[in-house]
């Protein structure tokens, strides 16, 4: 904890859930900006500069619902995703008004979570990029939306486990923010993996040993599914969980995605992982502000 946090007498995001608070998280980003002007194939993150207006609607949308934090609309933000769009020298300045968009849209108690998504690049030998290459992308992206004023920092929707780990590390050694991570998992034949192999048991045991101060997962195929995930990964860890499902599976229906999952529908779901121990609970693909309002509702009345 920051000693600037520590004077404000305000508990902080760690402090919450040390003292056995549910918290809410918020549903998903890009759905909320696809229906706000994003155009197919365009950069969400570069809307932190064109359309800081639409960024930080959404985050007060979220927080209205009952979100207790929002994350940061950052998920795209490294250097490797923003090259693709021309943008690879704009890290600091995207991920920074990230994190301050969301934090000037934060009611008092309630928190702003950079978000870490995926880089796109798979490390030596498997990819082209070094070790210190991908933790260095990793650093910039957390120490921008540290300076951007985020309570916490998630490294999400993460398939390899090098990687989650590089950016727990990251977080940890360049920041003084707790550390997310969640990665996503798939339900096969023989069980959940990631698409890289992991299994949900060895995902926990990497994760605790970076340092993360909570661990989960997200996006995933569907709420039912992400119930028996969170039941096995509580099996082996009583520590703080996230869990954030999508709303089902995308279907494309009269040229638009659909998800068929209602807000009523996960609701239910997630009053059963609450029941568990989950300590946050919130939406990924698919789910909007009125997936979150049901959610509120449904745990708190």
């Amino acid at each position: 904890m920051s000693a600037s946090k520590a004077k404000t007498g305000i508990p902080t995001f760690l402090d919450r859930l040390a003292a056995g608070d549910l918290l809410i998280a918020d549903g998903a980003t890009g759905t909320y900006l696809q229906t706000h002007g994003l155009e197919p194939g365009g950069c969400p993150e570069e809307f932190n500069v064109s359309h800081p207006e639409v960024v930080r609607g959404m985050a007060k949308a979220y927080f209205e619902a009952g979100s207790d934090m929002v994350l940061t609309n950052s998920f795209g933000g490294s250097r490797f995703m923003l090259k693709k769009y021309g943008h690879g020298d704009r890290v600091h300045e995207f991920n920074r008004l990230a994190a301050e968009h969301a934090k000037a849209e934060a009611p008092e108690g309630r928190y702003v979570v950079g978000s870490i998504g995926p880089t796109g690049e798979f490390i030596e030998p498997l990819g082209e990029v070094s070790e210190s290459e991908m933790y260095d992308a990793l650093k910039a992206q957390a120490t921008a939306l540290a300076e951007g004023g985020a309570d916490a920092i998630l490294i999400e929707t993460q398939m390899a486990l090098e990687e989650v780990v590089l950016g727990v590390k990251a977080i940890k050694e360049h920041t003084d923010l707790p550390a997310m991570a969640t990665m996503v998992f798939d339900m096969g034949p023989r069980g959940f993996f990631t698409m890289m192999g992991v299994t949900p048991e060895r995902a926990v045991e990497g994760l605790r040993e970076a340092g993360a101060d909570v661990i989960g997962a997200n996006c995933g195929n569907g709420i039912d599914l992400m119930v028996d995930l969170a039941r096995q990964m509580r099996v082996v860890d009583d520590g703080f969980m996230l869990i954030q499902s999508n709303a089902g599976m995308p279907a494309l229906v009269q040229g638009e995605v659909v998800y068929n999952e209602s807000p009523e529908f996960m609701a239910e779901r997630y009053k059963t992982m609450a029941g568990m121990g989950v300590n946050i609970l919130g939406g990924c693909c698919g789910t909007e502000p009125d997936h979150i309002r049901a959610l509120s509702k449904t745990l708190r009345g």
